[in-house]
């Protein structure tokens, strides 16, 4: 069920929310104050690490990123697994290959077009990507839909439709904000402003509709709907894989790390052998879990400890070795049974 066109023909006074937002936007490292330009370097930046990582998690990364390369330019001329190694831990890292190859597309254009269409041709850019370069760093009159947004409109409007099948209808009607003179004005504060709103009032479980700058436009407010909307679908329950891994551990705690085909899962990361890499004394490390996009992963893990590495392999000390997420969790679990093992070797 979608709104009626009726519940649709009366919007929201973007002058309002503006308004809000002056005085409770977040201070957030890649914003500049509103009304100011904003550089759409460091606006496509952390939106590629916003994709599906919340923002508590980016602002390190974020900040990492910009020292080592200021500028485009600067990201375009480093190498793809330099890049890979910086990002490892933020997950979803087909993000960062693509971020190094749209780096060296706009390097080649002279720097980032302002034109939608243009935006959308990039690597890794797509429709919301690149509304949000649009309207922030270039004062483009769309409306970029965040899972923010789509919470925000889907409320306003009281769209009952389930997610994710309604998305075309919520961004619909959220595109519709944007017919307000005030929002066209100021299209990067107004989007902005809305994804405020939602991190912070219109929250998924707890909306807090009596702070609201919109609760009296608000159809799911005024229907009872507020807490129970956007509606989504049941989510098929993710399949479950087993694998192994092997922590290879010197005596200078370097690890034996192997890097993946540039393409598929991990692709071009750092990551611990699947099959043992040497014959050792390889000793059960336990099992650790972790959930992609689409599968949950047992890993059980094996440590092993030599005097000397094969010489030919790739290898990088424990604690600073850049590995995704998970293989950190499998390397720390080697390097305990490691730790452990050593210990009661030197009981009395």
């Amino acid at each position: 069920m979608r709104a009626s066109s009726s519940s649709l023909s009366s919007l929201p006074p973007a002058r309002k929310l503006l308004n809000w937002y002056s005085g409770h936007r977040r201070h957030l490292p890649w914003r500049v104050e509103p009304g100011e330009p904003a550089d759409p370097y460091r606006v496509w930046l952390s939106e590629i690490m916003l994709q599906q990582t919340v923002v508590a998690t980016v602002k390190p990364y974020y900040a990492k990123f910009l020292a080592a390369y200021p500028t485009v330019q600067e990201l375009a001329t480093a190498s793809v697994e330099d890049v890979c190694a910086l990002w490892a831990g933020l997950g979803y890292y087909a993000r960062a290959r693509n971020l190094h190859k749209c780096a060296v597309a706009v390097a080649e254009l002279g720097g980032f077009p302002n034109r939608i269409e243009v935006l959308r041709t990039l690597p890794g850019i797509g429709p919301y990507t690149a509304n949000a370069v649009g309207a922030i760093a270039f004062g483009q009159k769309v409306l970029p839909v965040d899972g923010n947004v789509e919470r925000v409109a889907a409320r306003l409007f009281a769209i009952t439709a389930p997610l994710p099948g309604a998305k075309k209808t919520i961004a619909a009607a959220a595109a519709r904000l944007m017919e307000d003179e005030d929002a066209q004005a100021a299209p990067g504060d107004f989007a902005q402003a809305m994804f405020d709103l939602g991190a912070t009032v219109c929250v998924p479980k707890s909306p807090n509709c009596f702070i609201c700058p919109w609760s009296t436009h608000c159809q799911a407010k005024a229907t009872g709907l507020a807490t129970t909307l956007p509606v989504k679908a049941k989510k098929a329950e993710r399949p479950r894989r087993v694998g192994s891994v092997y922590v290879l551990l010197d005596r200078q705690d370097n690890v034996l790390l192997l890097r993946r085909p540039p393409r598929g899962l991990l692709g071009g990361m750092l990551v611990l052998p699947e099959v043992p890499p040497v014959k050792a004394r390889w000793r059960h490390a336990g099992a650790v879990e972790h959930v992609f996009t689409h599968f949950a992963l047992t890993l059980w893990v094996h440590a092993a400890r030599v005097d000397v590495m094969p010489e030919e392999a790739l290898r990088a000390p424990v604690g600073s070795a850049a590995l995704p997420s998970v293989m950190r969790k499998a390397l720390d679990a080697g390097c305990r049974a490691l730790n452990h093992a050593d210990n009661g070797k030197r009981s009395p």
